[in-house]
């Protein structure tokens, strides 16, 4: 079986957070579960949002929809364990783009996962995808842009 190989520019973090590995997070393997792990990649991605001024669904319907996951797993976190999310944006284009994630654990700085979003602007009142706002694009003037 093919491995997904998930890689991406270091320029392209603009932001980082801790979340700790909660007992409920914890599988019948005794670590971190894949389900709570893609609940924490979503918390930090509205961390990231919210600290960016971004939020989810505007007044006027507009909001940002999750096309797609990848994640690649590195090692085991376990119960306790603080994990770093840093968060980054690529691959941008007319309709969205890509969230990035590296998780590490910094007790030992190993790298846990990584981990890739797909994302686009949606208008939910409309119910139909829409162009990334100006306002987005202008926050992160670093992002390449996908032909």
């Amino acid at each position: 079986m093919a491995r997904l190989k998930l890689e991406f520019p270091e320029d392209q973090y603009y932001y980082s957070t801790h979340l700790t590995v909660r007992v409920t997070d914890i599988n019948g393997a005794n670590h971190l579960g894949n389900d709570s792990m893609i609940s924490m990649i979503s918390e930090a991605r509205a961390r990231f949002l919210f600290d960016f001024g971004i939020e989810e669904t505007q007044d006027d319907g507009v909001g940002i929809i999750v096309t797609d996951l990848a994640t690649t797993y590195k090692t085991e976190a376990h119960a306790r364990d603080q994990l770093l999310f840093e968060v980054g944006v690529m691959d941008f284009n007319k309709y969205g783009g890509d969230i990035t994630f590296r998780i590490t654990r910094p007790r030992d700085n190993v790298l846990v996962a990584m981990a890739k979003s797909g994302f686009v602007f949606f208008n939910y009142k409309q119910g139909r995808v829409v162009p990334m706002p100006e306002a987005f694009h202008r926050k992160f003037e670093r992002v390449n842009w996908a032909s």
